[in-house]
């Protein structure tokens, strides 16, 4: 006979403990421990009654079939990009997102990508009628299209076991949930034991498995951290949702390059990919505005350019404030370091604020010379020259180091039209830069400063 024990889980990192605690001990989170009633006994995690299992029996490596050219190609390059070059058949990719972002308006444009292929949408979250109104409003028409609203993992593998669709899409993975289990939907249990059952099928059907899931409030997906480790592909969809564009961003791809990333525009009928990302960025630049800076970042394989604001205006609290929207903002705090240590600038009297147009977010070092000449153009308040792209990593000496892939960054500046670059002098080639731009290289920050100004 089963009986039923308490056992408390991290709603981070599902770590597992047998008595309630104040912090994780495993994560370091507080007050992140729940209380789940687990039965014991001839309870089998991650086994599904009637699902496909695959063979015990071990194989050797030349026996293997490979799936490596089995790809789905959507016909949306951005998207097809980010996943490496189209869907792997039996790939299991897990998508998250702020709520209202667009995932679920992603994957209906997918029966609009995939004509020709079934398409299965598990929705728990709206009602059939609900997803046909935002199918309709895309001109989704496809006959391959089927909707199934059901939350019972079991129901939905028997309904996949029967239709035999190509690509299957849950939406979302916390609001599925097994019968089997006391728990209630969304809890650590049931979408870790959710999951194992749906990625179990999807390796033994070669179906491709889109799942939807939630985040915190801190930007993390939702449930326990294992389930990132068990997906093929993580991706994020960001921005902002006063802006137009979303960025999908690949975090995590067994089939792909990861940190690529697919830049849309949300319109009235869905999410259209945009093929030149840098002219879009770049298409409000004021001409003679102070505290502008264009950098060339590498998004992946992608370069692109974008504008940074800066902004530095005298203080009127004892403790000035440091604001960045885009970037990090403890990085910010330490160039600001380094420019009034280096570059004799008392910005310790003024409040700074940084802005990366668009929603972009950058994460690389590359911007960081940008953002110092940013700031300085501001707190001199010149301009810098309009067709000049800054781009290089700043130490704490405030020398300026190297960055990665700059012949394929200065390819994109003049590309666009730009005749200046700023970079750093080491690894500058310039027999292999293009001819239209001429290319600076720079040894520290007090030089640039002396160019600039």
């Amino acid at each position: 006979m089963a009986k039923n024990k308490s056992i408390f889980f991290c709603q981070d990192c599902g770590n597992e403990s047998p008595k309630w605690l104040g912090q994780c001990p495993a994560c370091g989170a507080w007050n992140s421990l729940v209380e789940e009633r687990t039965a014991t006994g001839n309870h089998k995690p991650g086994i599904i009654r009637g699902s496909s299992v695959l063979s015990p029996k071990p194989l050797k490596l030349s026996e293997v079939k490979s799936g490596a050219e089995s790809r789905i190609d959507t016909g949306n390059a951005e998207l097809d990009r980010v996943l490496g070059g189209g869907i792997v058949e039996g790939s299991v990719v897990l998508i998250a997102g702020d709520p209202g972002i667009g995932k679920s308006t992603l994957m209906t444009e997918l029966a609009t990508l995939l004509e020709s292929v079934k398409l299965l949408y598990v929705t728990g979250e709206e009602s059939p009628s609900q997803v046909k109104m935002r199918a309709e409003r895309m001109g989704v028409s496809s006959e391959n299209f089927l909707l199934l609203a059901e939350t019972d993992v079991e129901s939905i593998i028997r309904c996949v076991q029967d239709e035999e669709p190509s690509v299957l899409v849950i939406d979302s993975i916390q609001t599925v949930f097994r019968s089997d289990l006391s728990s209630a939907p969304g809890s650590v249990t049931q979408v870790r034991e959710s999951a194992a059952a749906l990625i179990q099928m999807a390796k033994a059907s070669g179906t491709a498995t889109f799942i939807v899931g939630h985040v915190t409030k801190s930007g993390t997906i939702a449930g326990p951290r294992v389930l990132e480790h068990m997906v093929d592909t993580v991706l994020y969809l960001e921005g902002d949702r006063h802006h137009v564009f979303r960025i999908l961003r690949a975090v995590k791809n067994r089939f792909g390059s990861t940190n690529e990333i697919g830049v849309f525009e949300m319109e009235s009928r869905g999410l259209t990919p945009v093929d030149n990302p840098s002219e879009l960025f770049l298409s409000d630049r004021n001409l003679l505005s102070p505290g502008s800076a264009v950098v060339c970042s590498l998004e992946g394989s992608r370069p692109m350019l974008a504008e940074i604001q800066a902004l530095v205006t005298p203080t009127s609290y004892s403790n000035p404030q440091r604001t960045a929207s885009g970037f990090d903002g403890r990085r910010l705090q330490m160039l600001l370091a380094v420019l009034e240590k280096r570059a004799g600038m008392p910005l310790s009297t003024c409040d700074v604020f940084v802005n990366v147009t668009g929603g972009l977010r950058l994460t690389e070092p590359a911007a960081d010379l940008a953002i110092a000449a940013a700031v300085a153009s501001s707190w001199r308040d010149i301009p810098l020259p309009f067709q000049a792209m800054i781009t290089g990593e700043v130490g704490l000496g405030g020398e300026i180091r190297a960055v990665s892939q700059l012949e394929s960054r200065l390819v994109e500046t003049s590309r666009l039209g730009f005749t200046q670059a700023y970079v750093p002098g080491k690894g500058l080639d310039k027999k292999n830069t293009p001819k239209s731009l001429e290319c600076v290289g720079l040894k520290s920050l007090e030089h640039m400063m002396s160019l600039l100004f």
